[in-house]
């Protein structure tokens, strides 16, 4: 399978040949969001997650102790179904799935979209790991992934793509996750960790599996 960064490079490089004037304002940002550290304040490894209780598609609560409870859990924050490269990773998480159940953990994966609207019929939904719904994207700020998208990019999403991000995120329509991922092991601590501002760039899969087998040794 085509690693998940030649996948996203694609997608970047055909953004910048269909829409060259955005993706240099979205490297501007993204420059200047380094320059700033965003994303400092996630959480780092040996560090305690926050527990939290958020509902999936079909509104039930789910806990993170319960997840736990089951052994390690792999914790990724995305943007949204509406997001290509979030549906990017999703689906390259999903091709690792049975190696990551192998090993013991769990795959979850929590974006702001509202329960109803968290899947899409055609992607996301026939995908076997837990999607949950973080609307007020309060957990994504316990987790120091939480940021304030500028108004450049609020724009392209609700003029270029016609978004609107208050009736998908039910109310909230300026803060989305900073694409990370974090792996929890049954005591709730962070053993493993990928932050990066940019959001058209993702883990590898392959990370994340090679991490878990460091843990079960």
């Amino acid at each position: 399978m085509q690693k998940l960064k030649d996948q996203t490079d694609a997608k970047i490089a055909l953004g910048q040949k269909n829409n060259p004037e955005f993706m240099k304002g979205v490297d501007a940002l993204i420059q200047e969001a380094k320059t700033f550290q965003l994303g400092k304040h996630a959480l780092k490894i040996g560090e305690k997650a926050a527990n939290f209780e958020l509902p999936n598609p079909l509104g039930a609560a789910i806990k993170l102790t319960d997840l736990l409870s089951q052994g390690p859990v792999v914790l990724t924050f995305y943007r949204g179904s509406w997001c290509p490269y979030c549906n990017l990773q999703l689906r390259a998480l999903q091709a690792k799935l049975d190696e990551i159940h192998e090993l013991g953990a769990t795959l979850v994966a929590i974006s702001p979209e509202v329960p109803d609207d968290s899947m899409t019929p055609n992607d996301i939904s026939a995908m076997d790991f837990t999607v949950l719904s973080d609307q007020d994207a309060k957990v994504a700020s316990q987790y120091g992934v939480a940021w304030e998208v500028p108004e450049f990019l609020l724009k392209h999403m609700e003029v270029d793509r016609n978004l609107d991000l208050k009736q998908i995120n039910n109310g909230n329509n300026k803060v989305l996750p900073i694409p990370a991922t974090f792996i929890l092991d049954r005591d709730g601590s962070v053993t493993w960790r990928y932050v990066n501002v940019d959001y058209r760039t993702r883990s590898e899969p392959e990370e994340i599996i090679a991490a878990l087998k460091t843990m079960s040794k």
